[in-house]
C-alpha cells in the first residue's frame, strides 16, 4: 500500500493520481549505449557503463517512490525511499500549481509541476507525465468543490 493510501483521512478519496514520465531513465540508457560503441579504453568503457547503470538505478528508485496526488481534500506529493520528504497541502492552501517544461519535455508531455503553498514555500516535482493534464485535473476537482 503506498504512503497516500495509507495517510488518507476519513471520507477522503483519490481523484487523481501523476506518474514518472520514462524520460528520465534516457539519461543512463544513453551513458551505457555510448560506453559500449565508443572506441576508447576498456577502463573507460568500464567506468562509463557503471555511471549509466547508477543513473539508471537511481531514476528507478526516483519513480517507485514518488507519489503526486490530487485527493478530494488535498495535493500530496512524496518523495524518497530510505529519506522521506512529503508535502501536504489542503486544497484551500494551494496558491498557484505551474507547469515548466523545456522544449523536449514538451515534445515527450513531460514536464514539472511546482506547488506552490500560502506560505510561500514551493515544492517542485520533475518529470510529470502530462503535467497539462494534471493541472487542468487539479482546477477541475477544486472549481466541483466549490459548486
Amino acid at each position: 500500500m503506498s504512503y497516500v493510501e495509507n495517510n488518507l483521512m476519513s471520507d477522503e478519496k483519490i481523484l487523481f493520481k501523476a506518474t514518472i514520465h520514462w524520460i528520465i531513465y534516457l539519461f543512463g540508457a544513453v551513458l551505457i549505449l555510448v560506453g559500449m560503441v565508443l572506441p576508447i579504453a576498456e577502463e573507460l568503457k568500464i567506468i562509463i557503463c557503471l555511471i549509466g547503470v547508477y543513473s539508471l538505478v537511481k531514476a528507478f528508485i526516483f519513480a517507485k517512490t514518488t507519489e503526486l496526488v490530487v485527493t478530494s481534500k488535498r495535493v500530496i506529493a512524496k518523495f524518497g525511499l530510505i529519506r522521506r520528504n512529503t508535502v501536504e497541502l489542503n486544497h484551500a492552501q494551494v496558491e498557484s500549481l505551474m507547469v515548466d517544461q523545456s522544449v523536449i519535455d514538451r515534445l515527450v508531455n513531460a514536464g514539472t509541476i511546482l506547488i506552490q503553498g500560502t506560505g510561500g514555500s514551493r515544492t517542485p516535482i520533475p518529470q510529470i507525465v502530462r503535467p497539462l493534464e494534471f493541472r487542468k485535473e487539479y482546477f477541475s476537482i477544486i472549481e466541483n468543490d466549490k459548486d
